[in-house]
């Protein structure tokens, strides 16, 4: 059930982030986060949300004896795809969110 829900969350928003790569190009995401107060709201909530996921990938691949840090490199460079893929190729036998 959590891998098709993270299937239907990581289709769409790829397919976003390819439009907006295709656009403006990995450099050209930035520049709009700086304009006003609500934008740099956004920038700093992005790096705050992926910066926990982070941390929880870190704490959860040591527990279950699994490399953290392609997922950390893959957060660093792509945002929320990091814990996303992470979430998806975890094994479903050790999966216990509560």
């Amino acid at each position: 059930m959590l891998k098709t829900v993270l299937v239907l969350i990581l289709i769409p928003f790829g397919a976003l982030t390819t439009a907006a790569l295709w656009q403006v190009g990995y450099f050209g995401l930035l520049p709009p986060h700086f304009v006003n107060y609500g934008t740099w709201q956004v920038l700093v909530d992005l790096v705050i949300a992926v910066s926990l996921g982070m941390y929880w990938i870190w704490l959860d691949a040591k527990k279950i004896k699994r490399n953290p840090w392609p997922w950390l490199l893959l957060s660093l460079v792509a945002g929320p795809f990091g814990p996303l893929l992470y979430l998806l190729t975890r094994p479903s036998n050790k999966l216990a969110i509560a």
